[in-house]
């Protein structure tokens, strides 16, 4: 088992123990998406760290999502709900990138297609880049982020 499945296993029992309902519903929920990816294909299998990490990211991502559906839509009982999952996915989730950090990374990864291609890469060469750029934000940055700054210097 992989030790961040089993960290988020420890975590639900400490939770279920506690009677922390926000915690335990959130860990289920990140648990149950964990155990449709292993037996999903048409053969189960043990997920690595890297994509049990993948998945929590995902579950962080949809409770953002709809914590900002609910606050549009005026219901910010449901919100603060979304919010406060997304914030104990959180904890599990790798320090996010800050602007000047991923900056780096994008320039880094136009220099490194540019001495690949030869002459410096367009909006043409954006998924070139943007494969070395997310292989260097390697989930410490959302996919949008990372394309922004790429697209900003390819401009």
């Amino acid at each position: 088992m992989s030790e961040l499945k089993q960290r988020l296993r420890d975590d639900l029992t400490a939770a279920m123990k506690a009677r922390d309902e926000l915690v335990k519903g959130t860990l289920r929920m990140t648990l149950t998406a964990i155990g449709n990816a292993e037996v999903a294909g048409t053969e189960a299998r043990e997920l690595s760290d890297d994509e049990v990490l993948k998945i929590i990211a995902k579950e962080a991502k949809k409770r953002a999502e709809s914590a900002e559906a609910f606050s549009a839509a005026g219901r910010t009982e449901l919100a603060a709900q979304e919010i406060a999952e997304g914030e104990v996915l959180a904890g599990y989730l790798p320090t996010q990138l800050t602007d000047d950090e991923l900056a780096a990374i994008a320039t880094a990864a136009v220099a490194e297609t540019e001495a690949e291609l030869g002459e410096k890469p367009g909006q043409r060469q954006m998924g070139q880049v943007m494969k070395k750029a997310n292989a260097a934000a390697a989930g410490r940055a959302d996919g949008g982020r990372v394309a922004a700054a790429v697209k900003a210097l390819l401009a």
